[in-house]
């Protein structure tokens, strides 16, 4: 058996590179491109358009503090028997600000849905404070300062909105500000349908 030949060699009065070290040269070349084509990919898929693996699948469950009430307990039930507009929202966000208006005047004029927020990776304080100034249109936030359910809900950041059935199922998800129009689509879509139709709502 021949030994595999290292270092550069001679042929021909040629100086020409070992196989070993093409070998290991073709392998490092081969993994950065798999790399660059991971980062690109990575760079220029947009969060909102990636499937939720939630769709179609019940709530995940959780239980945490009430915003403004340690001692009362927010968890996956309160879902349960209507449908619900679950909200991530934070103080610090400025799309969350800008939907504000929108939220509070779908819980001036929709007595069927309820809506609940999930105020992520925020301060109590804060949080309380921009409600206090900007009106509060959560039936209940739940308090998630540490991202604990947020990552099991799979959230990227917030503004998210989460349209649950009354049996706890997730029927869709909006990645951004909710809209009027997408009030409307998911109207026409799941509720007029009873909820049947499970599809992913984008914000585009």
């Amino acid at each position: 058996r021949e030994a595999l030949e290292v270092g550069p060699v001679f042929r021909g009065g040629f100086l020409e590179e070992a196989p070993a070290e093409k070998a290991v040269r073709d392998v490092d070349l081969g993994l950065f491109g798999v790399l660059v084509a991971l980062l690109f990919f990575g760079l220029t898929t947009d969060p909102s358009k990636v499937p939720s693996p939630l769709i179609g699948k019940p709530a995940p469950e959780f239980s945490l503090p009430a915003l403004g009430d340690p001692s009362r307990t927010v968890s996956h039930t309160d879902l349960l028997g209507k449908v619900t507009l679950l909200n991530v929202w934070a103080s610090w966000c400025h799309s969350c600000r800008a939907e504000h208006t929108q939220l509070m005047r779908l819980a001036r004029e929709l007595k069927e849905v309820q809506i609940l927020g999930l105020n992520w990776k925020d301060t109590e304080t804060d949080a309380q404070q921009m409600l206090r100034t900007s009106g509060n249109p959560y039936r209940v936030s739940a308090f998630d300062p540490d991202n604990q359910t947020g990552i099991n809900w799979g959230v990227y950041g917030a503004p998210e909105t989460f349209l649950v059935d009354p049996q706890g199922i997730v029927v869709a998800k909006q990645v951004g500000a909710m809209t009027a129009a997408k009030w409307q689509e998911w109207s026409r879509l799941h509720l007029a349908a009873g909820g049947a139709e499970a599809a992913e709502a984008r914000d585009e």
